[in-house]
């Protein structure tokens, strides 16, 4: 009995043991089993992030930056890679009416990217050309050929911005960190009652625009002027924006009182007019012996190359060449007006064809008589050459009687806006984002 109990209070030892050790053995043992292994070890570190740069992720890839050079052709770049014509001829079958490489401008950057697995590859995997920022093309070529534009989606941000003119408007805009560009807007909506060569010191402007963005911050230029407020000689001038004729779609620009600010002809056909040499019966030139050569245009001073506009709407009765004029274009407006543009570098309308005021009809050039780079500017009424400086010109159209009431409505909170930027706040300009961006993409990076 006694032997028994000893082998009782030991087997009842040896449970206790076992029920206070066997947990700790499982709780070690899933220790031991979640340890990390070679086989179970966590790569959560190892994953690397994608490097996108155009759609392609440069870290599966050696990326080399070039430039178009003289001579360069889509087709001489890959066979200096190691890409032999028949190749270039299947990938150029590939991306037919997808992306256009007969056309690479000189300067403009393209990328390459070779393939890091294949280590013994000489040729690239994929072309790039990214001649600007508003879109770029990808070209694959190797395996499954084809080619993309992609076109990047585009932001319209609305802007305020003012100034008051100490030297030139030009001057001003860049001096406030306002894009200059706007210069060439202004000067447009301002035609006709603003001569901005003879701005003067101390006038002042107020403008609500919008300009175009892409990745955020990169402007791809002025997308439309809405609301402008320029004060000339102490003399305060509106325009708003306004769609004129909603049939046709023709937009226009108005005062405060629905009075337009074009004319049926514009000031000059250069969108900056510097007068070389005016309208003059009477003018003597010493090269003919200081005889009377009457001067019956109005010569316009200019680079080589900048675009000559039509004056007002017309339609083209000639488009050729003399010696005297060189490359010259005549435009008929009406059964009373007539205007002429001479010594084109180039021309840019055909006999026949209706052009629009501000159509680009040609360049500045220096063909035909002429001894620097200039437009001549000639103009008829009634058949008969005139001075357009001294002709009372017909106004355009005003806004029709059935819309003023909505053009009222229109303008209020521009109008509203214009007053409510002060001359006297120290701020610049000031950014407003519109709410709906605007894609103009085939394909959005």
């Amino acid at each position: 009995m006694q032997m028994f109990n000893k082998v009782s209070k030991f087997a009842l030892m040896n449970q206790t043991f076992l029920f206070l050790v066997l947990p700790l053995f499982f709780i070690f043992s899933c220790q031991e089993n979640t340890e990390p292994t070679a086989e179970n070890e966590d790569t959560t570190a190892s994953i690397i992030t994608p490097d996108y740069y155009f759609g392609i992720d440069r870290n599966l890839f050696e990326v080399r930056e070039q430039k178009i050079k003289r001579g360069d052709t889509f087709g001489k770049i890959l066979e200096v890679q190691g890409i032999d014509y028949p190749q270039v001829y299947a990938i150029l079958q590939a991306i037919k009416g997808e992306v256009d490489v007969r056309k690479l401008t000189l300067g403009k950057p393209y990328s390459l990217f070779y393939s890091k697995a294949d280590s013994v590859a000489s040729a690239p995997e994929y072309f790039v050309y990214h001649p600007d920022v508003s879109g770029y093309s990808v070209i694959h070529l190797k395996d499954s050929l084809y080619g993309q534009h992609v076109q990047k989606a585009v932001r319209l941000v609305e802007m305020e911005a003012k100034g008051v003119i100490e030297n030139s408007l030009y001057e001003t805009l860049n001096d406030n960190g306002i894009n200059e560009a706007l210069t060439f807007y202004l000067s447009d909506v301002y035609a006709w009652t603003i001569d901005f060569f003879r701005l003067q010191k101390g006038d002042r402007f107020k403008v609500i625009y919008t300009e175009k963005f892409v990745d955020d911050t990169v402007s791809i230029g002025i997308d439309r002027i809405k609301a402008a407020y320029f004060e000339h000689s102490n003399k305060p001038l509106y325009a708003f924006e306004f769609i004129s004729d909603p049939q046709k779609g023709i937009v226009d620009y108005f005062d405060d009182d629905a009075n337009s600010l074009r004319r049926a002809f514009l000031q000059g056909p250069l969108k900056f007019n510097r007068v070389s040499s005016r309208y003059n019966l009477k003018r003597r030139i010493a090269y003919y012996g200081n005889r009377i050569r009457p001067h019956k245009g109005t010569d316009f001073a200019a680079a080589v190359g900048t675009p000559i506009l039509a004056t007002a709407n017309g339609t083209v009765v000639k488009s050729s060449y003399t010696k005297g004029n060189g490359n010259y274009v005549t435009i008929k407006h009406n059964n009373t007006y007539s205007t002429q543009y001479l010594h084109m570098k180039k021309r840019n309308v055909k006999v026949g064809q209706y052009v629009a005021q501000g159509d680009i009809i040609g360049w500045v050039g220096m063909t035909g008589n002429t001894s620097g780079p200039h437009v001549c500017y000639r103009f008829w009424k009634n058949g008969r050459q005139v001075d357009p400086f001294k002709q009372k010109l017909p106004e355009a159209k005003p806004i029709s009687n059935e819309l003023k009431a909505q053009y009222t409505e229109h303008i209020y909170p521009y109008k509203y806006k214009l007053d409510c930027i002060s001359f006297e706040s120290e701020e610049k300009s000031e950014v407003v984002v519109i709410d709906n961006p605007q894609q103009n993409a085939k394909t959005s990076s």
